[in-house]
Formats: C-alpha cells, sequence, structure tokens
C-alpha cells in the first residue's frame, strides 16, 4: 500500500518520468485507461456510501482544505493520498466505506484573496473549488461526493448558526474583549499560524496585539468530558498529551486581591491559582501587558517604560511568550493588597503571563514557583523580591522553600 502511495505521487509530480517507466513495463497509457476507469466509478456511484448497505460501517474523514487560488499543492497531496488508500483497503475487504470531502471556505482567507483579485468573495471561492475538484478528480481518490461540505452554503452554515443560538442560550457562548493578532494591512485578526517572525504570512507587514470584543465559547465547561473522551481514543500518547494540554483543565480558585493605583484609586485584581495555600508567600504581583488595569493602575513615572514594553510584546505570538526561557517585565509603579495578610505587594507586567490563560494575572510566589523564581532573578527586583535557593544534603539546589504556611519547619530537614 505504501509502495502504491509512493507512485501515486510520482505520477502526480514526475508525470513524464512516470508514465515512460510504467509504459514500458506493460504498456500502460494513463492518458486513456485513467479518465475511462473514473468515469466508470463516477457514472456507478462506485464510491457512494448507503445509508441501507448491509455492510460493516467504516469511516474515514480528511481534513477539508480552505479552497485557494494557487490550487492544491504537495501538501494536500500527502494528506489525502495516504487515507484514500486506507479507504480502499477497507472498501476490498467488504466494509461500506463513507470517505467525504468538503471546502472549509469561510474565513478571512477568502476575503483577503477576493480583495486582492477585485472580485466577490462568492466568485473567487466557487472558481476555486471548481479547480479543486477537478485536481481531486484527477487523483481518482474515491470521495463519496453526494456528501460533498461547503462552508459557504448557506443550506450548510444555517446548521452552525442554530448550533451557536442553542449555546448561547446555553449559557456557553459569550462576548468578551480579548488580545487578537492584528495585521493592520489586511486589517482582520490571524491566526497563530498565520505569524511568521512577528509578520503577516499572506502580507508581510509586522503584526501587532489588538483588543477586540469577540465571542468567547465556555469549552472549559466540557473539560472532564474531553480529558476522559482522551482513554478511549487509540491515538498516540504523544498526540493525547498534546491534546491534553490544549484542553488545559486546571483546578483551584479565584483570589480577588485590591490593586492601588498612584494616584490612591483601587481596583478589584482577580487571580486564578492552582495553589491557594501559598498566598502568604506571595511577593509581588504580575499582569499580561495587555490587561485593560494596565493603563489604570500604571504611575506617570512609569508610563513610559510601560508603554513601550507593552508595544515590544504585542509583536509576539502567546505560543513564543510561553516558551521563553528568559522571561522580561516592567514595574507598574502600582502595589496590590494580599488578602490574607493585607501586605502590600508591588504590581509588574511580564511577558510570561498570558491574557487568554485564567484572568490575565497572577500572584508571584518565587519560594515555590520556578517561573517566578526566574524572573525575580532576570528583572532586576528589589533584594526583598529575591529570596535565596537552598542546598540540600545530597548537594541539590532547590526553590527556596522558606517557609510552610501551616509550619515553620523547613521542607527539606538535613
Amino acid at each position: 500500500m505504501w509502495f502504491c502511495a509512493f507512485l501515486w505521487l510520482i505520477s502526480r509530480f514526475s508525470p513524464g518520468w512516470y508514465n515512460q517507466w510504467i509504459m514500458s513495463v506493460d504498456g500502460y497509457n494513463p492518458a486513456e485507461i485513467e479518465p475511462k476507469w473514473r468515469e466508470y466509478w463516477i457514472s456507478n456511484r462506485l464510491h457512494q456510501a448507503n445509508d441501507d448497505d448491509p455492510r460493516p460501517k467504516y469511516y474515514c474523514l480528511d481534513m477539508f482544505p480552505y479552497p485557494s487560488g494557487s490550487g492544491l499543492h504537495v501538501g494536500h497531496w500527502r494528506s489525502y493520498v495516504l487515507p484514500d488508500c486506507w479507504s480502499r483497503y477497507k472498501w476490498l475487504r467488504g466494509f461500506n466505506v463513507l470517505h467525504p470531502m468538503g471546502w472549509d471556505a469561510f474565513g478571512s482567507p477568502a476575503e483577503n484573496d477576493a480583495i486582492q483579485k477585485g472580485i466577490h468573495p462568492s466568485v473567487s471561492t466557487k472558481r476555486n473549488i471548481e479547480n479543486f475538484k477537478r485536481q481531486l478528480h484527477e487523483i481518482g481518490a474515491m470521495y463519496d461526493w453526494s456528501r460533498e461540505v461547503n462552508t459557504t452554503d448557506p443550506e450548510y452554515y444555517k446548521w452552525t448558526q442554530w448550533i451557536f443560538v442553542k449555546m448561547f442560550k446555553a449559557g456557553l457562548a459569550y462576548k468578551t474583549f480579548m488580545p487578537v493578532n492584528w495585521c493592520p494591512s489586511c486589517k482582520t485578526g490571524i491566526a497563530n499560524e498565520d505569524v511568521v517572525n512577528g509578520r503577516c504570512e499572506r502580507c508581510g507587514a509586522e503584526v501587532t496585539k489588538k483588543e477586540l470584543n469577540q465571542w468567547m465559547l465556555r469549552i472549559t465547561k466540557y473539560a472532564d468530558r474531553l480529558l476522559s473522551g482522551l482513554d478511549k481514543l487509540d491515538w498516540p500518547e504523544k498526540v493525547k498529551t498534546m491534546q491534553s494540554n490544549w484542553i488545559g483543565r486546571s483546578e483551584g480558585a479565584e483570589v480577588t486581591f485590591t490593586a492601588i493605583a498612584a494616584n490612591g484609586a483601587q481596583q478589584p485584581l482577580k487571580i486564578f491559582t492552582t495553589r491557594p495555600d501559598t498566598l502568604f508567600g506571595a511577593t509581588y504581583m504580575v499582569m499580561a501587558p495587555e490587561h485593560p488595569l494596565v493603563q489604570e493602575l500604571v504611575s506617570p513615572q512609569q508610563r513610559a517604560a510601560v508603554e513601550a514594553y507593552v508595544e515590544k510584546v504585542k509583536s509576539e505570538r502567546d505560543i513564543d511568550r510561553a516558551a521563553k526561557t528568559e522571561k522580561t517585565g516592567v514595574f507598574t509603579g502600582a502595589y496590590a493588597i494580599n488578602p490574607v495578610n493585607n501586605e502590600k505587594i508591588p504590581i509588574w507586567i511580564a511577558d510570561y503571563v498570558l491574557m487568554a490563560y485564567g484572568t490575565g494575572a497572577i500572584m508571584a510566589v518565587p519560594a515555590h514557583d520556578e517561573r517566578d523564581y526566574e524572573f525575580t532573578n532576570n528583572s532586576h527586583m528589589r533584594s526583598e523580591s529575591q529570596p535565596k535557593s537552598r542546598t540540600r544534603s545530597s548537594g541539590l539546589t532547590t526553590l527556596p522553600f522558606d517557609f510552610d504556611i501551616f509550619s515553620a519547619l523547613p521542607l527539606f530537614p538535613g
């Protein structure tokens, strides 16, 4: 089967060489034979899956392509040849195989493509789909075209709208301000995958962050079900781990600190923590640079430094910020009151805190959290916020863990 897939790819990307080779073997002429049998398959509906077919059912789903103006490329072939080989194998093994195809055609790429060409998106999308469909026919893939899906078809998206209304009525859809990757040239938000080296992949403009009021879905409501469902999947452990990390379920508590600006104005500053037992060890607060309270809390003396830092971070993707080994930040000039001991602690902004996680603000406990400990060493914070590391009898250096809130006994005696 793998050899067949290899020959299939060669036939499409080196047709001259492939034709000479195959014809030298047995006189096979693909220009005559392939169209004949493709037409036979279509006219006899050989690849159409019927609901009342008594054979055991098998469903093979490919990822639907976005029909760009450039047509199918080698990445599409690579993705579609192997599922098609597998579908054929299951069909020959006696299964009623449902192998559909469709078009993920909605969104900003279609709009931008139409703007560049000066035509309506519906016209360019229809033309691109026709070209994609022609190419997929030429590879002879066994798709059930009676189940074709087009996301720009009103008969399709009326159901996605119906689902959205149901989610809204159930309290699962809501609006909030969230930072997005913003391309000033395309004038639209773009996905992380479309940002390459800080620039828009489509037009090359520098990408920034912009707060937009947008719809969000409470997928966290289904975190438990999603995680438990992973155990039932016959997937590689690496893929299941990636899915688990994406779901990102965390158990903890929401705690409200009182933020005090330089002019004395007070604001509630909420944080989410998985370790409420370390509240007594908080020595400073950190907000994401995009946090809406930053501009309200920053002092006049720190405003220039804070605004410059916010602009710098705007060009960085969240995934890159989370992966940074060296963490940076700027003091806001504001302070917060710890609700458990009324201690006054400084408020910083830093790149390692993301607006998309939790509340976009954290309490920093350098004695118990590795990221906070690294930040205190990298950001030239005041000495009282820099706990000293400790060395155990084994010679291993650990985080400080100077105090335990339940006792003053060292956690690593000896």
